[in-house]
């Protein structure tokens, strides 16, 4: 039972750790220009960067958008995934 809340409570500050990275992945369905503006949207990222980020996405397969806690990267993550990005978090 100790050991139960304990491991709770490991994975309690494991999300709110800020080792985590919201990752954008290639796909073939999604414009450029739709994933620039979603990552300026959702991201609050600049123009600039947000090009920046789909260039190398496109070039590499993926490219890590933000860091921080999976609790703060969370919202961000669901809003990609529902206007249909493929994203992660690391």
């Amino acid at each position: 039972m100790v050991r139960e809340k304990s491991d709770i409570l490991k994975k309690e500050k494991d999300l709110q750790s800020n080792e985590a990275e919201l990752v954008l992945y290639n796909d073939d369905i999604n414009t450029f220009d739709f994933v620039i503006e979603t990552l300026i949207d959702v991201c609050s990222i600049e123009p600039v960067q947000a090009e920046q980020i789909t260039l190398i996405v496109h070039y590499k397969g993926k490219c890590g958008v933000k860091a921080g806690s999976v609790l703060e990267l969370k919202p961000e993550y669901n809003e990609m995934i529902n206007r249909g990005l493929t994203a992660s978090i690391e």
